[in-house]
């Protein structure tokens, strides 16, 4: 039997999409690389909105069960809408659609670089990319081993609140700090509350993480300086001095989305962090931090300037981390399928 010889007749009734998948320290990305329609959109935020409003179906079928899962990730390549930006990207998740994502930023020039799309050597390479949060430079090269080594310079980072508190159900008081690193977080320190950040405690970190985030989202209303479209919060990252690795600064667990947990320590959520640490004065500028995940990926992070943002005392923060390919995948959507725009269960 050839079971990979598809009936042609069936396939003509079929839908069909293409990806390639790639993880960065734990975290998977789901490139979409065929099957979507013409993205509509002068900018990168018109174009989120436009497959917000008309493609929002293809983002569950492809990141949702039986196809996904309730912690897949995606990301949307589109051409450049900024001079001199090599490509552009909307990032997909199980609620909707991020602002940034580090992860995918590091994982998408891996990908890129790998498939032959952007040549590199032992010069670093710079590679501009337009995201919802503004333009991001990432750099690659090749080490003397011919590894290739991928970083990113975010969009300006900062500490928004500091030595807040809100009462949430089942917890209590609760202290947290708010931090933008290309989407906001309520930061948590999980030793003081008594919360493993282990991966065994997955179940109790995404439910408390949860409750914190409605806490913080009714107790504390966000506005962006600049895009109404990035005036949220995100999710919840706890921290942890408890690491796996004695030269780890912290460990992060961040909860986001509809309850997701991410297996990296969050590429936009180490920016935030960093600025947060900066603005407490923990942190010099030019110091690396290396921070781990829930499952003991590790990121890199520096505050490599200062900058102002629209009256907001700012850092720009470089990130690095490590990506591999996992697969390629080519889905296809029976007309008669009854899942065509997935589910979630956890």
């Amino acid at each position: 039997m050839h079971l990979l010889d598809l009936s042609p007749t069936w396939l003509d009734k079929c839908q069909q999409f293409t990806t390639l998948d790639a993880h960065t320290e734990g975290e998977p990305l789901r490139i979409i690389t065929s099957g979507y329609p013409e993205i509509v959109g002068d900018t990168i935020l018109e174009k989120r909105q436009y497959v917000t409003e008309h493609l929002d179906r293809y983002r569950k079928l492809l990141m949702h069960e039986p196809r996904g899962h309730a912690d897949m990730y995606g990301a949307l390549l589109t051409p450049p809408v900024t001079e001199g930006a090599d490509f552009g990207v909307l990032f997909l998740h199980n609620e909707g659609y991020s602002s940034m994502c580090g992860h995918g930023i590091l994982a998408l020039v891996k990908v890129a670089v790998e498939t032959g799309n952007i040549e590199v050597g032992c010069e670093r390479k710079i590679i501009k990319i337009d995201a919802p949060a503004g333009l991001i430079t990432a750099s690659a090269y090749r080490d003397q081993t011919g590894k290739l080594v991928v970083s990113f310079h975010n969009v300006p980072s900062w500490a928004e609140a500091l030595n807040c508190s809100v009462t949430v159900e089942g917890l209590g008081e609760v202290n947290y700090d708010i931090g933008f690193g290309g989407a906001y977080y309520a930061y948590v320190d999980a030793d003081a509350l008594g919360i493993n950040c282990r991966a065994e405690n997955v179940a109790q970190l995404i439910d408390l993480g949860r409750r914190i985030k409605l806490a913080v989202m009714a107790a504390h209303p966000l506005v962006h300086p600049l895009e109404q479209d990035l005036s949220f919060l995100y999710g919840t990252i706890f921290t942890s001095n408890e690491t796996t690795n004695t030269r780890s600064h912290s460990r992060h667990v961040c909860v986001f989305a509809d309850g997701e947990v991410d297996r990296s320590p969050t590429g936009t959520g180490v920016a935030g962090r960093i600025a947060l640490l900066r603005a407490k004065g923990e942190v010099a500028l030019g110091e690396c931090l290396h921070i781990e995940s829930i499952v003991d990926g590790c990121m890199q992070v520096t505050a490599i300037e200062k900058t102002d943002f629209n009256g907001k005392a700012a850092v720009i923060a470089e990130v690095s981390g490590r990506s591999f390919i996992t697969g390629r995948h080519q889905f296809f959507v029976d007309g008669d399928d009854q899942f065509q725009d997935g589910f979630m269960l956890r």
